[in-house]
């Protein structure tokens, strides 16, 4: 960006850019200046800065624009825009420099700008942000302290908070920290611009990865203002990696003030930790306070649902679907949600050295975009799946033929596939999902995963194992499908293949979580070299902290070595954030060897209330010839 000699982008997009705005500019000029109000009808007419010499120099400039000449109507509108002090005319000299990639021309046009307008924060603003586009980010603190100074009062903490983001185009993440620390300084002991100050100086530093730094100053801008948004907001990006940061966002929420949407924040933030009985707490109190809005429900709903809580997971989806159809309460399909059917939901539980990237409930699903909530796709999706689980197939198609949106065709024939496949047709199941029309190379690999999870469902784990050995060879290198194909090996007790197959997706991906714990825990739970099995649960686990899955797997190792304290304290650590019926099974049994039979018998208990079915307690059960 140092000169003219690029052309500005597209001949075509010239023309259309100058003939617009000449006639903008002229009226603009025309009603006196951007910076003039326009003056009340009863008051005196103010006549036009527009001349004969100006008027001929704009259409000069823009027709010079027009055939591509860019130097020369940047020199054009540049001389005008010094000649009669207007700001409309140095932005258009900027904007003709910018156009053409020529950064020392638009700092140049600044630069004068500023020079005849000393107050402007709109050229301090391009000042600015070119120095930063160009990493001149010294150059760059002036107009920066200038554009601080200059703003009202009441705008100056928006803008300290903003300078991280303005920051963000240095790829020098200390160099921008070292910028921020110096234009908060003045501002850090200002009764009105603290807060932001710190908040401001707090991201910087959790963009330069200090985060001891950054969680300081989070604290000391609570204590400041324990009603900011701010340091709550700066808590909820620390948070995945900061566990410390919590009580700053909790303490907030207990507030009587507190702010919804931070709520719905760190509800999905727990929902992607898989914390799911603590979001179900957050997403309660939310739709307590705040019953009108439509998106907690669906969260809600598709959390109850997960945690086997059916006929709450039902009343929030309808409640959901009520409020996104209409705005108000009010009947959907016959059922009115203030009084829903009273149903048993169930879902299929996921094995803790099973968890797929593809499972259709795990937390991403749970995670709902705002602008795209009242889409109402996902309740009814939901909604069929729970009439499914009790085994109401003519409610499930009720549901599914409700949903219109082509987009979603393969969920909505894959839940059809799965209910033919219930009723005993599984060709005809089978037939459903491959009819499915493809549009991409992405469409056939979701069929194929598709296919094959209805058949792991139905544990028809050869057929599974062929679907997927053939999509892994139509794919190649798809690490999900090979991680899906070596779960189907390890059900059929092909051990080695299985071993060969994740350490296949170690190599593709070293940071594929599941893989090392899938490993370890298949190890582990035949006795298997356990101190690799628990080596490679550990290292799961660094990749994904706090993944109550990945949690009860170590514990589980610590159990067969013998560790039977810590085995314990993982086990209670992971049920607590996940009361999966898995993972109930596993601490019960912990207990139960630790001489503790009712407590054992208490955690079973509830473990078969969510899912008598689940292959891993009634085999635990069975093992250690316990009756409940």
């Amino acid at each position: 960006m140092t000169g003219f000699a690029a052309r500005p982008l597209g001949a075509r997009f010239s023309r259309i850019r100058s003939a617009v705005l000449l006639p903008s500019l002229l009226v603009a000029l025309a009603c006196g200046s951007a910076s003039t109000q326009a003056a009340a009808p009863t008051e005196p007419v103010s006549n036009s800065s527009l001349d004969s010499l100006l008027f001929y120099q704009l259409l000069i400039g823009e027709l010079e624009l027009t055939a591509g000449r860019v130097g020369n109507a940047y020199g054009v509108i540049l001389d005008a825009a010094r000649r009669h002090g207007d700001e409309v005319l140095f932005q258009r000299a900027v904007e003709i420099a910018l156009q053409a990639r020529a950064g020392d021309q638009a700092l140049d046009a600044v630069r004068v700008w500023r020079g005849a307008k000393p107050k402007s924060t709109a050229a301090m603003r391009y000042q600015v942000q070119i120095l930063l586009a160009v990493n001149r980010a010294d150059d760059a603190i002036e107009p920066m302290a200038a554009w601080l100074a200059a703003v009202p009062a009441l705008e100056r903490p928006g803008l300290l908070a903003s300078l991280p983001r303005l920051t963000q185009s240095l790829a020098d993440r200390r160099r921008a920290l070292a910028l921020v620390e110096k234009l908060v300084l003045p501002y850090l002991d200002g009764v009105a611009t603290r807060t932001a100050s710190r908040v401001s100086l707090g991201r910087a530093h959790l963009s330069a990865g200090n985060l001891p730094q950054a969680l300081g100053l989070a604290r000391a801008a609570q204590t400041d203002d324990p009603g900011a948004a701010g340091p709550v907001l700066l808590a909820l990006e620390l948070l995945p990696g900061t566990p410390a940061a919590e009580p700053i966002i909790t303490e907030h929420l207990a507030r009587p003030d507190a702010d919804s949407a931070l709520r719905m924040a760190y509800a999905r933030l727990l929902t992607l930790a898989q914390r799911y009985a603590d979001a179900v707490r957050q997403l309660e109190r939310l739709t307590q306070d705040s019953p009108q809005l439509p998106e907690p429900w669906l969260t809600l709903g598709a959390l109850r649902l997960e945690l086997k809580q059916a006929p709450a997971a039902e009343t929030a989806l309808l409640r959901y679907v009520a409020l996104a159809s209409t705005g108000e309460p009010g009947a959907v399909a016959g059922v009115h949600p203030a009084n829903p059917p009273s149903v048993a939901v169930t879902q299929p539980a996921k094995p803790s050295h099973q968890a797929s990237p593809d499972d259709g409930d795990d937390g991403e699903q749970l995670v709902q975009d705002p602008a795209a909530g009242r889409d109402l796709t996902q309740a009814f999706l939901l909604l069929a799946q729970a009439a499914e689980q009790r085994g109401d197939a003519q409610a499930a198609e009720t549901w599914l033929a409700k949903v219109d949106n082509p987009q979603r065709a393969l969920e909505v024939q894959s839940r059809r596939a799965s209910l033919l496949a219930r009723q005993g047709r599984l060709a005809d199941a089978r037939a459903l999902i491959r009819a499915v029309p493809e549009r991409t190379g992405d469409d056939a690999r979701a069929k194929l995963m598709a296919e094959a999870q209805m058949l792991r469902e139905l544990k028809r784990w050869q057929d599974a194992a062929e679907v997927l050995a053939n999509a892994s060879a139509r794919f190649a290198d798809d690490s999900d499908l090979i991680y899906e194909q070596a779960m189907v090996e390890e059900k059929l007790e092909h051990l080695a293949e299985m071993e060969r197959l994740l350490r296949r997706v170690m190599a593709l991906k070293p940071d594929h979580p599941h893989a090392h714990n899938a490993l370890g825990y298949s190890l582990a739970d035949r006795g298997l070299r356990l101190p690799e099995a628990r080596e490679l649960i550990a290292r799961a686990l660094s990749l994904s902290p706090g993944d109550p899955f990945i949690t009860d797997s170590l514990g589980w190792v610590e159990f067969r070595l013998g560790n039977r304290e810590e085995a314990l304290r993982l086990l209670r650590q992971a049920h607590s954030v996940r009361p999966d019926t898995e993972i109930g099974a596993h601490l019960g049994e912990v207990l139960w060897a630790m001489g503790r039979q009712e407590d054992a018998r208490s955690v079973w208990q509830d473990a078969r209330g969510r899912d008598a079915d689940n292959e891993v307690l009634r085999e635990t059960l069975r093992r250690l010839k316990v009756g409940l």
